[in-house]
């Protein structure tokens, strides 16, 4: 069964007719994620996974996708890379919706990353970056800070649901990012969204990276800030600074932050915390019954902000300064 698109036997077999990878031996529905249907493939030559692009995934965002995995597998970066056709296409249509077949990829996700994991992420994360280098396309971040704002004027309501004052503090913090968000920083494809539950491990090392369905161009120091956040807070909500210093260290060893990178990560951290509480918040009240899978707890993130509120350095911190 899937997240949200049943897929019989017909339908399978004839998306398999179009490729040379043998007849279907097993296939069932994963239960993660909240934008997309994905499903385990096991034909006659291997395994794949096949995803059906569903909500909030727009059909023009992904030949950026689908063409960035396919650029960063042939640049050396471990990723789930787009399967083609008989005809070298890689985007496909099931249902009526687009989908895509991927390799498998072998490896494990951590749930509480340890300062080791901290730095390996690091040093994969920098990987894609410069590995991301050259790459054609282009892509705006349709979640960056000038979005922000627009999205919690639907979401205000909600806010105030979850924890009353919070629209208020909400509204304060947007003002503040808008106010000193950054400019001029070096750009380049970013992830957007490298949590550690999109990263792979093997024997305590990275071993690739999934999930590239925000991925935009950016400034590369957001990146660094979503993972700072995603990677080196306890489950107390507290930061962990020698977590976020290996991260860092492990990143800076492939590629140097700049002087202005490195004193813009406070207000990155800030408004990464504030683009994946709004983003969770929006999930929360829009999610299907149906899925199997529910989605995050935007008060988490709502946990962070006020970290980040109420302590604007401390990121700082975890690159020695």
């Amino acid at each position: 069964m899937a997240v949200y698109t049943d897929i019989t036997d017909e339908d399978l077999a004839g998306l398999l007719a179009d490729y040379d990878l043998g007849a279907a031996l097993s296939f069932k529905g994963i239960v993660e994620g909240i934008q997309n249907s994905n499903f385990l493939l096991e034909t006659e030559t291997g395994r794949y996974f096949l995803t059906v692009y569903e909500r909030g995934v727009q059909a023009e965002d992904l030949p950026y996708f689908l063409g960035l995995t396919r650029w960063l597998s042939e640049h050396g970066f471990p990723c789930a890379t787009p399967i083609v056709d008989r005809h070298d296409r890689m985007l496909k249509t099931m249902r009526g919706k687009p989908c895509a077949l991927v390799s498998y990829l072998l490896g494990l996700s951590v749930r509480r990353p340890g300062v080791a994991h901290c730095r390996e992420a690091g040093e994969s994360l920098a990987a894609l970056h410069l590995a991301g280098a050259g790459f054609p396309m282009h892509r705006e971040n349709d979640l960056g800070q000038a979005a922000w704002a627009g999205l919690f004027a639907s979401l205000r309501d909600a806010a105030e649901g979850l924890k009353p004052g919070l629209a208020a503090t909400i509204e304060a913090d947007l003002a503040l990012l808008d106010a000193h968000w950054p400019a001029d920083l070096p750009q380049g494809v970013i992830h957007a969204d490298y949590f550690p539950d999109n990263v792979f491990f093997q024997g305590g090392k990275f071993a690739a990276a999934f999930d590239f369905y925000f991925a935009c161009n950016d400034a590369l120091a957001y990146d660094v800030a979503v993972a700072l956040n995603a990677w080196c807070f306890e489950p107390d909500g507290s930061f962990n600074i020698t977590s976020a210093r290996a991260l860092l260290a492990g990143y800076e060893g492939r590629r140097p932050l700049s002087k202005a990178e490195r004193a813009a990560l406070p207000i990155l951290a800030h408004g990464a915390a504030m683009r994946f509480f709004l983003t969770r918040l929006y999930d929360w009240g829009t999610t299907p019954a149906g899925a199997l899978v529910r989605p995050k707890d935007p008060l988490e993130y709502e946990r962070k902000l006020a970290v980040h509120r109420s302590s604007p350095d401390l990121v700082l911190f975890g690159t020695g300064a």
